[in-house]
């Protein structure tokens, strides 16, 4: 890399949220059983976060792992309680 006159860049570490327990813990009602025999008996849903540009977006889809369909989603520009369904 010195003979070329290249260098690396250093990148800003990623943002690192608590791991500890926070809040309520819902129970485990699937126990990883993912398969249903007919559609809406098991939803599920996440967060993920998107960067655009300087800005960042969460989206929060609700799945039906009947089908693995889309039955609705939440947009934000901010990570909030609202965009998961508390148990």
């Amino acid at each position: 890399m010195r003979e070329l006159g290249l260098k690396g860049r250093i990148r800003k570490s990623k943002y690192r949220s608590y791991k500890g327990t926070v809040g309520k813990i819902c129970p485990n009602y699937l126990n990883r059983d993912f398969n249903t025999t007919k559609a809406n008996q098991k939803w599920v849903t996440d967060v993920s976060e998107f960067k655009l540009g300087e800005d960042k977006l969460y989206l929060s889809p609700i799945l039906d792992l009947h089908g693995g369909y889309i039955v609705s989603y939440d947009l934000s520009s901010s990570l909030n309680l609202y965009q998961t369904r508390v148990c």
